[in-house]
């Protein structure tokens, strides 16, 4: 099993080359085609205005803006394949990023995008496009760190196991990832104070599913309260130098998770390493 195609959202963004480069990396190791996309934000007119005079000022900037943008991140993907043995192509979509992408995705085996920002760059920025991008799209995400990498993921992986159909996906959509893999660390996580280390049989199953695979995969069991998995998913993936974590996004529902933090939200907000989610 391998990536053929893998969709990389670019603006002009100050992460956007790192992310693209995670992309071009990736598809070298798969032989994989990529698709670098820009996605051109709506106009949308104020509520009120002084007349047509002003609504035509305020269009001319946002298309002044708009063109300057995807000029950029096309310039950013053009500069990142070069010199790379990669097929790449150039797309561009417009209205809002989350949808555009998920309908593109379509036609991919793997989406690759940006963590968010702490000071937003471009125009039409979706804060939590990753979140969104996961629960509209049936393709895995790649989440890039904000900060970077020092080199294309998926060498040692830490795969978060509960059981659950999120979890599962996940660790399909990884499954290249994890085939090629020097070190998978399966971690589950009990409540504290059960006593139990989670479903066991069901825990088995998944194992003897990845060792078919030929996936050289080690248990790892935790314990932590609910407000406290997120936390813990980071400890252990920076404990074992881990350079991808893998990941079901809101477990429990989104509500839920927004109003008590979740691990999904705790992890993507403070990652280090590049997450690769699907809910």
């Amino acid at each position: 099993m391998a990536y053929k195609t893998i969709l990389v959202h670019c603006d002009a963004g100050k992460t956007s080359a790192a992310r693209i480069g995670v992309a071009l990396d990736l598809a070298a190791r798969f032989g994989a085609h990529v698709i670098g996309a820009y996605v051109r934000p709506r106009f949308e007119a104020p509520i009120f205005s002084d007349g047509s005079l002003a609504v035509d000022a305020l269009y001319q900037n946002y298309d002044a803006s708009v063109k300057s943008d995807e000029a950029a991140a096309a310039t950013l993907f053009r500069n990142g394949a070069a010199g790379k043995s990669v097929p790449t192509e150039w797309r561009t979509a417009d209205g809002y990023a989350d949808e555009a992408l998920a309908r593109l995705a379509h036609g991919a085996d793997l989406v690759v995008v940006g963590q968010r920002e702490r000071e937003t760059s471009t125009m039409g920025a979706q804060p939590d496009l990753p979140e969104r991008l996961a629960l509209a799209s049936e393709r895995p995400v790649l989440v890039v760190p904000y900060i970077g990498v020092s080199a294309a993921p998926g060498r040692r992986v830490l795969l978060c196991w509960n059981g659950r159909r999120e979890a599962g996906r996940a660790a399909t959509g990884a499954l290249p990832l994890l085939e090629k893999a020097e070190t998978v660390s399966v971690l589950t996580i009990a409540a504290s104070g059960s006593g139990e280390e989670g479903d066991s049989a069901a825990t088995s199953e998944f194992m003897g599913w990845l060792a078919r695979h030929g996936v050289k995969a080690v248990r790892q069991h935790d314990t932590a309260d609910d407000s406290d998995i997120g936390d813990i998913i980071l400890s252990r993936a920076a404990d074992g130098s881990a350079d991808l974590i893998v990941m079901g996004l809101y477990g429990h529902s989104r509500t839920r998770e927004m109003v008590m933090g979740g691990a999904s939200r705790t992890v993507l907000g403070s990652m280090t390493v590049p997450v690769l989610m699907a809910h």
